[in-house]
């Protein structure tokens, strides 16, 4: 076998792996990255960009649909193979920035070949045999196939999958209500298809059930079935379609099926007891710093156990550079937002008002601020929705976004939890008029509100001042 040596080396070309080897490589470290997948990972292939885009073109199909004042509304002609073709356009038009051309350009040694890892400090990829100062393994996460009677007996997809449809189903069952299942409910809905969910508990169970409700309310006006607190127990063949029985003992009969609950960290081709690398069921265990048990190796992204987003494992690549290239401290604290993309948006920077209640008591204040009060969403006819900000001693340090933009708009409370920036900085900015940003400003007022204008003894010295003022 080929050797090779280097002094760092990256497992998997998916978000984290990429900003990481770019990084690196540029500061002058040698890089070898290992991908035997897709470059650009699930976020390009499977996940944030294929996604986004169906669900910008149902958008416009659901816009065309409703109509509004002065416009009519009708039921729009959707040439699916057509639709399917913009999502494919979408990611080709991004995998250039991915792409094995662009990084052996920068100078990254590039093996397309899946790892394994023979010893603490070396790794097999096809022909190759790889030492290196430091491995970094980023190999993302798959879809989660569950252990259901008659499962692999049937056709169905995963997120992996989907976006090789070339049909609109006729009947869309979803087994899952985590973010992927709400928002491939929605996009197939407003594309034509009939949608029935299927949650075990309640949809998005991690997020503010207040918030949620904004969400499911519209999907259901929608025309989206949801079936909470029960789940399928069997899965048989019905034709051209599949059967699903319910553990309430209700059957669907659905052209296809979506398995969306969840996905688990790809560690199992790694050999990772040969590196002396422990893991658990939630992935490879790493320390605050990113290390794994063997300090010569790191962990990133979703197979490191944590919430799995592409822009954490961004943030995490640059915590690992700065330790693996050159040779600093770096611990992860920065606060995670994260955004479901239905319409409205749901986004949440650190706890809900449910965890802020549990870790903070007394000293927690909630205040919430409402769209239907803002003058763009009015004009906008974007009304539905709220801001509900977590606030400890003139501090926020939780916010839930419910509504248009909603994505957009955490981005404000992402820099100011990073920054631990003051309510007061946010309540005293100037925010452009007419925009739904105002809402953010209006609510930090708000906390302050009853403090400045509720309290007699202002309003006393207010009175004695006015007596002196000329």
């Amino acid at each position: 076998m080929a050797r090779n040596s280097t002094d760092l080396c990256i497992i998997g070309a998916g978000s984290g792996g990429l900003v990481l080897a770019s990084g690196a490589v540029q500061l002058g470290a040698r890089v070898t990255l290992v991908e035997g997948g897709l470059m650009g990972g699930d976020c390009l292939n499977y996940g944030c960009v294929p996604s986004k885009a169906l669900l910008a073109v149902a958008k416009r199909v659901q816009a065309a649909r409703q109509g509004g004042p002065g416009v009519a509304g009708a039921e729009p002609q959707v040439d699916f193979p057509a639709v399917m073709a913009r999502v494919q356009e979408a990611i080709a038009a991004i995998a250039p920035h991915d792409s094995q051309e662009r990084f052996e350009a920068l100078g990254v040694h590039v093996i397309r070949a899946w790892a394994r890892f023979t010893a603490p400090d070396r790794i097999e990829a096809g022909d190759k045999v790889i030492t290196a100062r430091r491995f970094v393994i980023a190999t993302g996460a798959h879809a989660i196939v569950p252990d259901l009677p008659g499962l692999d007996q049937v056709p169905y997809f995963t997120n992996e999958t989907i976006f090789t449809l070339t049909t609109l189903p006729e009947h869309l069952v979803i087994l899952g209500a985590g973010p992927v299942a709400v928002e491939m409910a929605q996009a197939f809905r407003r594309l034509g298809a009939r949608v029935t969910m299927v949650a075990r508990s309640r949809v998005m169970g991690q997020d503010d059930p207040q918030a949620v409700a904004v969400v499911t309310d519209r999907l259901r006006s929608e025309g989206v079935t949801i079936r909470e607190g029960c789940q399928a127990s069997a899965v048989r063949r019905a034709g051209q379609g599949v059967g699903i029985t319910l553990s309430d003992g209700t059957v669907l009969d659905a052209s296809h099926l979506l398995v969306a609950m969840g996905r688990a960290p790809a560690i199992s081709r790694l050999n990772l007891s040969a590196a002396g690398v422990a893991v658990t069921d939630g992935g490879v265990v790493v320390d605050r710093s990113l290390r794994t048990t063997n300090r010569k190796i790191f962990a990133i992204g979703d197979v490191a156990g944590g919430p799995q987003f592409t822009h954490l494992a961004a943030y995490q690549a640059g915590l690992v550079l700065r330790q693996a290239v050159l040779g600093l401290p770096a611990r992860s604290k920065a606060a995670l937002p994260r955004v479901t993309y239905t319409e409205p948006e749901l986004a949440q920077i650190g706890p809900t008002e449910a965890m802020a209640r549990a870790t903070y008591g007394a000293a927690l204040t909630v205040v919430r601020e409402e769209f239907s009060h803002m003058d763009r969403a009015i004009t906008d006819q974007t009304t539905e929705g709220f801001i509900k900000l977590m606030i400890v001693k003139g501090r926020p340090v939780g916010v839930t976004l419910v509504g248009a933009h909603a994505g957009e708009q955490i981005s404000l409370w992402a820099l100011a939890l990073a920054g631990r920036v003051k309510l007061s900085t946010v309540a005293g900015m100037v925010a452009p008029y007419p925009t739904l940003n105002e809402i953010s400003k209006r609510a930090a007022g708000a906390y302050f509100s009853p403090r400045l204008f509720g309290n007699p003894w202002l309003k006393t010295l207010v009175r004695a001042v006015q007596r002196f003022l000329a």
